[in-house]
């Protein structure tokens, strides 16, 4: 093999398993395998050994032929061949060597090969540029963001379910995809949103087009899809200006001279708003991979069964075409089998859109308004519910680890925080370590559920050898600390898994 410049070649191996049930139109099932493989494709990466786990007893490997990327050695292993910590956890899982550290979930998963594709090569900023602004997309986990859980649980099963149901009736278009059509017309914001929508403003002004600047009281903006037609070549070259220098590595668009006195006075309740170019705004981003092979399935059945309703989807067509521009998407989607289809060209300026997408919520809006916030102060929370709480004394008062005469890295010091708060900690690991000592047997599993750093499970790992301990933390870099302290340690009995707490299957005694 040749050595090409710019990758480092000390990276560590991994394997990814993926489940396999069956394959239709191109895209592997689940949906979560298909997104998965055609991000692996995507970055060019082939530092992880991919195995797929048939969800069946029996496969014929045969038929994946057309559906798999040329370019990605695979190898199908039964379940039972899964490593023990990711027969704990759903897939997809990325595991390290030596098989006590995974990631599972379809984000966490695809964010780490991401970041493990820019590592090998750093020349590939176009990689990195897929965890978007702050390297944030979809980093928070689908419990915390709906835009998260909509583009890595609902809409993929939306999309399986929709393709289950097998009838030459109307079908009823899942909420999901509507949700997503009405997230395409709503305006974008990013963090230098005022400047580029000046910009718009007097590229509008320069073309004779757009709502003229009001005088005392703001003007009611004008919806976007009743000027994007008109602004084809003017406002709308600005977003994909925008997105597309990104893409080509070359610098956003801007001024050399000072904006006129009349745009940069003009009120922000007057700009012009943005329009989505991709998913998550302007930018191309890992939403729009974890979305193309969804929407692409979803359109496929559109125009095969129900072509008529092609028409209330203007947004999502043009979404679809778009992408389809990004570099190395095309041949991405060849490689894995993907044809993408060709939609007529009036469905992309269609204003038609479906009847009922006023009345569906947006995604900011889907959470609970019944959620207080955090647990703390729980005791007060208990008495404004009319709950009373009753106080018993500690079982043991006195008793208490010798923290000095345990190893270092067993102390909540070693864990980055200030000596105040790691004495605290301590306390506190007094009560739970007294607590699970006196009940855990031998053999035992014992889970630190949202572990951090890891200062209760590395405590109960050093303290009983013979429990298997597994700490599950959504962080990635709590994580790591907490392996490395482990690594210290020589502890053979604990695994680490990132991942939200769903994503763990596994038995356990004790959490």
């Amino acid at each position: 093999m040749k050595k090409m410049k710019g990758i480092k070649k000390s990276l560590t191996e991994e394997y990814l398993y993926l489940d396999f049930s069956h394959h239709t139109e191109g895209c592997i099932f689940p949906l979560h395998t298909s997104v998965t493989l055609f991000l692996l494709s995507y970055c060019d990466y082939k530092i992880f050994k991919v195995c797929l786990v048939p969800t069946k007893e029996s496969i014929d490997s045969s038929l994946l032929k057309d559906v798999l990327s040329q370019d990605i050695e695979i190898q199908i292993i039964s379940r039972q061949e899964l490593p023990p910590i990711v027969q704990n956890c759903c897939l997809p899982v990325v595991v390290e060597q030596p098989d006590n550290f995974c990631r599972a979930g379809l984000a966490v998963v695809l964010r780490h090969i991401i970041q493990k594709s820019y590592e090998a090569d750093p020349s590939k900023k176009e990689i990195v540029e897929l965890l978007g602004f702050k390297k944030t997309c979809l980093k928070a986990c689908a419990e915390v963001s709906q835009w998260t859980r909509l583009c890595e649980l609902t809409i993929p099963l939306a999309v399986e379910n929709f393709l289950r149901v097998s009838s030459d009736q109307p079908p009823t278009i899942p909420v999901e995809i509507l949700q997503l059509e009405k997230k395409l017309s709503e305006p974008v914001r990013v963090h230098n949103d005022d400047k580029l929508r000046r910009q718009k403003l007097k590229q509008q002004k320069a073309a004779g087009v757009g709502p003229p600047l009001a005088k005392g009281k703001a003007t009611s903006k004008v919806p976007i899809q009743e000027t994007s037609e008109v602004l084809d070549s003017s406002s709308k070259s600005l977003e994909l200006q925008v997105a597309f220098s990104k893409l080509t590595v070359q610098e956003e668009p801007a001024t050399t001279n000072r904006e006129p006195s009349h745009i940069r006075k003009a009120k922000a309740s007057d700009l012009p708003p943005l329009e989505h170019v991709f998913a998550e705004g302007l930018y191309f981003t890992l939403a729009d991979i974890v979305l193309l092979p969804c929407i692409h399935l979803f359109l496929v059945i559109i125009c095969k069964k129900f072509s008529e309703k092609l028409v209330e989807f203007p947004l999502l067509a043009s979404w679809y075409q778009r992408i389809q521009e990004v570099p190395r998407v095309k041949t991405t989607a060849a490689r894995c089998g993907i044809q993408f289809l060709h939609l007529p060209e009036l469905l992309t300026t269609s204003n038609e859109q479906h009847p009922n997408l006023s009345e569906v919520p947006s995604v900011e809006e889907q959470n609970d308004p019944l959620f207080l916030g955090g647990p703390r102060p729980t005791m007060t929370k208990l008495m404004e519910k009319g709950i009373e709480v009753m106080f018993s004394p500690h079982p043991c008062p006195t008793w208490t680890l010798d923290w000095d005469v345990l190893p270092a890295a067993v102390s909540p010091k070693e864990g980055k925080m200030s000596s105040d708060r790691a004495l605290r900690k301590q306390q506190q690991l007094n009560n739970l370590v007294y607590v699970v000592t006196n009940q855990a047997k031998p053999g035992d599993r014992i889970v630190d559920f949202c572990s951090g750093g890891g200062h209760v499970g590395i405590v109960l790992a050093h303290m009983l050898p013979l429990c298997q301990v597994t700490l599950i933390e959504n962080k990635e870099l709590s994580l790591i600390r907490a392996k490395k302290r482990s690594d210290e340690l020589g502890l053979s009995n604990i695994w680490f898994i990132q991942a939200n707490m769903e994503y763990f299957t596994g038995m356990f005694n004790i959490g």
